[in-house]
């Protein structure tokens, strides 16, 4: 048996049959800092319950999986040191362990399928890293993209990251890359990528169908949906990729590898653009979650 517990909210939203939105909780304990990680988790979940739908931020407690935390548990987890950070490859170690863990985008599609949630709202999906060609680094959230039916919504990959090469993974992988409301693939912080979406949508209830349909055909997987960054709280590409190259170089220079490179990464983009990432990442997350709250009530509509 698989250790689970579901919040109270989150319980009674599965028996009266609401709209679920599942959110990860790496970003309260790996991408933000004290106190704004946590103010961030509660305005997200806000911004869901505004949508029509429920939260259910998921985490590993004490070995227990948890979908859906208190505000005191958002704030003790946001608060602990020498929390692990979970993917595919750690995370049955984690509960089996009676550990605690935070989960990435793939560990949080794999509770989201557990739970019986469909649709998941994060900030940007991680991908093929820049010299991927050289270090085979590469995320495990494309294969979880590959086999996990979950909708993503997403600002795209991050932007520190090889985008062609990862949307080339994603095509090679059979995942849908859908944009919504323009045909050039967002770049978490930015608009704009310089790449064609292979798929464009512009209603929620469009997404859902497409999702319905791929269940419906018996193929595995879920579906990435690339949100662009509302227009006033964009940093332009032209903007960030100095910096991103700048950040890169220092890493490789200092000997940065593996699971350390995208902190370092993103906390020296921080201290580079004097906190705007942080900013954009915050209104980002929460436009994702916006819609994330719309698809899930659609698939719950076409459910019926």
């Amino acid at each position: 048996m698989i250790p689970m517990e579901f919040s109270a909210e989150v319980e009674t939203a599965r028996h009266e049959g609401r709209p679920l939105v599942a959110l990860e909780s790496t970003i309260i304990t790996h991408g933000m800092p004290w106190p704004r990680n946590v103010e961030t988790a509660r305005l997200v979940e806000a911004e869901v319950r505004a949508h029509g739908a429920v939260p259910a931020t998921i985490a590993v407690l004490d070995g227990v999986l948890r979908v859906g935390l208190s505000d005191g548990e958002l704030t003790a987890l946001g608060q602990a040191q020498g929390v692990a950070k979970l993917s595919r490859a750690d995370f049955a170690a984690c509960l089996a362990r009676k550990g605690t863990g935070s989960t990435t985008v793939a560990a949080t599609m794999i509770g989201a399928r557990l739970a019986g949630i469909e649709v998941f709202a994060t900030g940007g999906i991680g991908g093929v890293h820049r010299g991927a060609e050289r270090s085979f680094d590469v995320s495990a959230d494309l294969q979880e993209l590959s086999q996990t039916a979950v909708s993503v919504v997403a600002a795209g990959a991050k932007a520190i990251l090889d985008l062609p090469k990862t949307l080339e993974v994603l095509e090679t992988l059979g995942v849908p890359v859908i944009a919504f409301g323009q045909d050039e693939l967002p770049a978490f912080w930015s608009r704009s990528s310089g790449l064609r979406a292979p798929l464009r949508m512009d209603r929620p209830s469009q997404i859902a169908a497409a999702q319905r349909m791929r269940a419906a055909l018996g193929l595995p997987g879920g579906q990435l949906v690339a949100n662009p960054i509302p227009e006033a709280d964009e940093i332009p590409a032209e903007t960030l990729a100095p910096l991103i190259a700048q950040a890169l170089d220092e890493a490789d220079s200092q000997g940065i590898a593996a699971k350390a490179v995208t902190p370092f990464l993103l906390s020296r983009i921080f201290e580079l653009t004097e906190g705007r990432s942080l900013e954009a990442n915050i209104a980002l997350v929460l436009n994702n979650a916006r819609l994330a709250a719309r698809i899930a009530a659609e698939l719950g509509s076409q459910r019926a």
